[in-house]
């Protein structure tokens, strides 16, 4: 019997969300009102519908947020396996499906079945999710290729539409008629008011071998140059398939750049003939905005939805979210009030589309915010900047259980660290020692040095840096457990 194979595409900025998502923390990682990520709701549907590997296609600089957020450890999940396929650069859905579909191939056999799902969707119910998924793998395994359509709740002009054509025979779905891009108002109450249309949900069901014939015919040049990707990639692996549970495999920089970057949709989907919709007979939401993350917090009698810590006076119908300090507002309505650490956000609700302007604006500028939040995630933990000025940065440092920094030299900055909680061991030019809470050490520019935590439980530091120049590129890296460190 063919492997049902959950692929779960981990990428994009999300920048509409700014300033909760940002290009180095994206959509996928927000945490919603429940505690759990996008991600995580992905991965918990992903699982449950394998019957094979689960596989994350994902940036590489996303690695180790996403196996965090995915650890089979961490949660009660029960995947038969989770892999990784790591990509150099965002190359859109072409691109990534016809990599899965490769590793599918080699990984789990040419007729194994592809279950597409976008990381950043919300699905509630289960069961009915479940259902559609296994109608749309027996379409797939007829070599069909599946999308999945929902029907339209309102005229929503952001979305592609699916034009649904007759029924299949013997086979839960339909045929697709016609791809619909993103239409005009007038066009799209039409689509609602007629229901022969669904909206694209952008998720997809199909054969590994069915993916990569249609890519053959309908997209050749990608096709071959993708197929030439995973040869390169695999070939550079040698040990793939004979290791733990979470597995990586990177792809190929310098080949991945030479795929066209398109969606799978103009590639293939609106191109092909045995092309069938199932629809979706669940709730689903792409989370495109703050209005529509705003919906899942309950309002109150004015209307207003709060999450975080607020101080509301003649305030109607807004959204108002805030992470570690009190948000007061006076007198307004229709307000999106997002406050974070180092950036605020203040538009009205009929703006929230336009809210990746303002990104676009900080991108142009050069502007830190557009990429990180005051808090950075690393492969070992995280640090927090909490103040800064000529000559001095203050951060605080959590090392993950087990972990550790890399080896490494700064040319322009000495480092002192004092130990909050936990126990480090340090290296700190030829001396090795343990620091524990309320002890500290002092690193020299030009000392090689370590960072490691030992225990069990999160180290907790204050790292107190000066120096001429506090860039995060002054890292001269020696040795690196998370291939940081140049051969």
């Amino acid at each position: 019997m063919a492997q049902i194979v959950s692929v779960i595409l981990c990428g994009g900025a999300g920048t509409r969300l700014w300033p909760v998502s940002r290009s180095a923390y994206p959509k996928p990682f927000i945490r919603l009102p429940d505690g759990r990520s996008l991600l995580q709701h992905a991965f918990e549907r992903a699982s449950v519908c394998a019957t094979g590997d689960v596989l994350l296609v994902t940036n590489r600089e996303y690695y180790f947020q996403a196996r965090d957020e995915v650890d089979p450890g961490q949660s009660d999940w029960q995947a038969t396996r989770v892999s990784f396929l790591l990509e150099p650069e965002g190359r859109n859905t072409a691109a990534a499906i016809a990599l899965a579909a490769h590793w599918a191939g080699s990984t789990q056999g040419g007729d194994s079945i592809l279950l597409v799902l976008p990381a950043d969707h919300l699905i509630r119910d289960r069961a009915a999710f479940e259902k559609a998924a296994r109608d749309a793998a027996r379409i797939a395994g007829e070599g069909q290729l599946v999308t999945f359509g929902v029907a339209p709740c309102a005229p929503e002009t952001g979305y592609g539409y699916i034009e649904i054509g007759e029924q299949l025979a013997g086979l839960p779905g339909a045929r697709v008629r016609r791809f619909i891009e993103k239409p005009d108002l007038e066009r799209a109450q039409a689509f609602v008011a007629g229901g022969r249309h669904l909206w694209n949900s952008g998720m997809f069901c199909f054969r590994a071998d069915s993916m990569l014939a249609a890519l053959a015919r309908h997209a050749p040049a990608i096709a071959a140059a993708a197929r030439s990707c995973w040869n390169v990639t695999a070939a550079g692996f040698e040990s793939y398939g004979n290791h733990e549970a979470n597995r990586a495999l990177e792809i190929d920089a310098a080949s991945f750049a030479l795929i066209e970057s398109t969606s799978i949709d103009y590639a293939v989907m609106e191109k092909a003939d045995a092309v069938a919709v199932v629809p979706a007979g669940f709730d689903w939401s792409d989370i495109g905005s703050w209005n529509a993350l705003s919906g899942l917090t309950g309002a109150d009698g004015e209307g207003n939805r709060v999450n975080g810590d607020a101080a509301l006076v003649d305030v109607a119908d807004s959204y108002i979210h805030s992470e570690d300090r009190l948000v007061a507002a006076l007198g307004v309505s229709n307000m999106l009030i997002v406050d974070t650490p180092d950036a605020l956000l203040v538009a009205h609700r009929d703006r929230a589309q336009d809210v990746k302007s303002i990104v676009q604006q900080l991108e142009a500028r050069g502007h830190d915010a557009s990429r990180h939040h005051r808090t950075v995630h690393r492969p070992w933990g995280t640090y927090t900047v909490l103040d800064q000025g000529p000559g001095f940065k203050i951060k605080r440092i959590g090392v993950k259980p087990g972990a550790s920094l890399s080896l490494q030299m700064h040319h322009h900055r000495s480092e002192h660290w004092v130990v909050v909680s936990g126990e480090a061991a340090v290296v700190n030019g030829e001396a090795s020692l343990r620091v524990r809470s309320n002890e500290s050490t002092y690193i020299p520019a030009g000392h090689k040095h370590r960072l490691a935590n030992p225990g069990k439980e999160l180290l907790v530091l204050i790292e107190v840096q000066t120096g001429s120049y506090l860039g995060e590129d002054d890292i001269v890296r020696f040795e690196d457990r998370y291939g940081r460190a140049p051969a």
